[in-house]
């Protein structure tokens, strides 16, 4: 049950009933925390903890939060449940100096939760990511990995991240991320305006099958996001989200943002199932005895207002 003064709200009450609940098997938002501190993040928690799954300490920024910051906030998020892991910059910067196994140790006894393996930068051959893979799980950590390169120019074929994306999943990864940077342009699925290229989210997302629920795809932009949730639903994994925005994608989300909305709206209205004074009257009619009616659905109203044959409308 939705706690919220407006939980009755049909549209509400209807979507949420789709959304996953923590702890999530799909759907998961991941926030971006480019140096957030203690109290801000605990601010943060407290207006949208329960919709926030994984917390990544961007970059290679965990360096620089004095221990007891950081410490501090890995305990908030325990305290809520919530994932959390270091940026995979600062385990790629990692590897290029030390044995992966040390650098899984360390993140493991700081308190993170998981890891984020990738190669945006760097190149890990198949055997030294299976490998980091390997180390994270015995560490006791949650291996999450990443698939693509952040230089625009080096983008591989999205076919290509696809079978990597499911190598890492047969090798033990709990989520795979395809990269989108902090700008959302020029990679992964995002053209030079940031533009979602369809073609390349179908072939992903054909490739990957009956798994495309373990995929978090980076997507800071609003327009990027609500093209995904259309694809997808509402349960589709979005990453590199900022946490004051993590409320405002719940609502793109559950269809409560202009983007998602319309298209309901739009579909209510052609099917013949929305007429906006015949459901006011719905609505006053049953206020007698009390609030039952606004936690109808949206069928309900449907056969409460019956269509016109001349007019297609309730």
């Amino acid at each position: 049950m939705l706690d919220s003064h407006w939980r009755h709200l049909a549209a509400i009450h209807e979507l949420h009933q789709q959304r996953s609940i923590a702890p999530r098997g799909c759907g998961p938002t991941m926030v971006i925390d480019t140096g957030l501190g203690a109290a801000a993040t605990q601010d943060i928690l407290e207006v949208a903890g329960e919709y926030i799954d994984i917390w990544k300490l961007s970059f290679g920024t965990s360096v620089f939060v004095r221990p007891a910051v950081l410490e501090r906030k890995l305990e908030l998020m325990k305290a809520r449940k919530i994932m959390s892991c270091p940026g995979g910059t600062l385990f790629e910067a990692a590897v290029l100096q030390h044995p992966c196994r040390s650098f899984m140790k360390d993140a493991a006894d700081i308190g993170f939760d998981a890891v984020e393996i990738s190669d945006g930068t760097i190149d890990l051959s198949p055997f030294r990511r299976r490998h980091a893979i390997d180390c994270a799980l015995e560490a006791g950590l949650i291996a999450i990995t990443e698939v693509g390169k952040k230089d625009p120019a080096m983008q591989p074929p999205i076919a290509e991240l696809a079978r990597q994306a499911q190598r890492d999943l047969d090798w033990g990864a709990r989520w795979v991320i395809v990269e989108g940077r902090e700008s959302g342009v020029g990679v992964g699925i995002f053209d030079a305006c940031g533009n979602v290229a369809a073609g390349d989210v179908e072939t992903f997302a054909s490739i990957l099958g009956g798994r495309q629920d373990r995929v978090i795809w980076e997507a800071p932009l609003k327009h990027q996001q609500a093209d995904l949730i259309a694809r997808f639903g509402v349960n589709v994994g979005l990453g590199n989200i900022a946490p004051e925005g993590v409320l405002a994608l719940e609502a793109l989300r559950l269809g409560l943002r202009f983007e998602t909305l319309k298209p309901i709206a739009d579909a209510l209205r052609v099917s013949g199932r929305c007429a906006s004074d015949q459901i006011e009257a719905v609505l006053i009619g049953d206020a007698i005895d009390g609030r039952a009616s606004l936690s109808r659905s949206l069928h309900a109203f449907a056969t409460a207002c019956p269509r016109s044959a001349a007019n297609g409308k309730c």
